[in-house]
């Protein structure tokens, strides 16, 4: 059964877990209340990303379900126009994006993917699929060798589009990835103007993702079955 179908998570999201039995004005009973939102919404986020997972693992035919929707974002308008496109290179259940790799290399337009260092996403200039090789946990990435290259070095504000990986997301642009924050400190550079769009089976969505202030909506969430429109950057509901 389909995330989204499944029974729904307890309303409202916001819900406190200890209810302290009395209201307070005091600054500790805030913090208090802070906390345990906190601790409810990171174990909400916990159970839907085990459960996208899951169904991520479930999902049949990945390579060709992959191709559905990654056609579906080159046909966008932001991906027409753009010059300069940021692509992830998936790992493990992620929407696989490296069999598209050669067509937008040979497109003309300006391929650049990231990698990890240290905890923070790099971006690098790819131009040909030999410049790749397994790195940790057989994820591909740039050639050691190839990584201090100047010329291969790209500044977030360069970027056009940028296609987003994620492990749950909804039909608003909500998303959640691993927890780790990686891709969340790197979009928070990014301009204003540039549209993100999350890859995603029809499986990864929930009725409603969790975010705070700090979390980024998407611009649009592509799967298989559709174009969601999302409520893009600065936009909350």
């Amino acid at each position: 059964m389909l995330p989204q179908d499944s029974q729904p998570f307890a309303e409202p999201y916001y819900t406190a877990v200890v209810q302290t039995g009395a209201v307070s004005r005091s600054a500790d009973a805030r913090e208090i209340s802070s906390m345990s939102t906190a601790a409810q919404l990171s174990e909400l986020k916990t159970q839907i990303r085990e459960q996208a997972h899951a169904a991520r693992t479930d999902q049949l035919n990945k390579d060709e379900v992959s191709r559905v929707i990654v056609d579906r974002v080159m046909q966008l308008p932001e991906y027409q126009q753009a010059q300069t496109v940021m692509f992830y290179v998936d790992v493990r259940t992620e929407v696989r994006t490296r069999q598209a790799l050669p067509a937008a290399l040979a497109s003309g337009k300006r391929i650049v993917i990231p990698y990890c260092v240290d905890g923070e996403l790099e971006l690098f200039h790819l131009e040909s699929m030999d410049e790749l090789e397994l790195g940790m946990y057989r994820i591909l990435e740039p050639k050691a060798e190839l990584r201090t290259v100047l010329a291969k070095k790209t500044p977030v504000e360069e970027l056009d589009l940028i296609l987003v990986p994620g492990v749950a997301f909804d039909r608003r642009g909500g998303r959640t990835g691993h927890g780790k924050g990686y891709y969340d400190k790197l979009l928070e550079h990014a301009l204003s103007k540039t549209p993100m769009v999350a890859l995603a089976f029809e499986c990864q969505l929930f009725p409603e993702i969790p975010m705070q202030d700090h979390d980024i909506y998407m611009d649009k969430v592509v799967t298989e079955a559709s174009v969601y429109e999302g409520l893009g950057r600065g936009k909350k509901s």
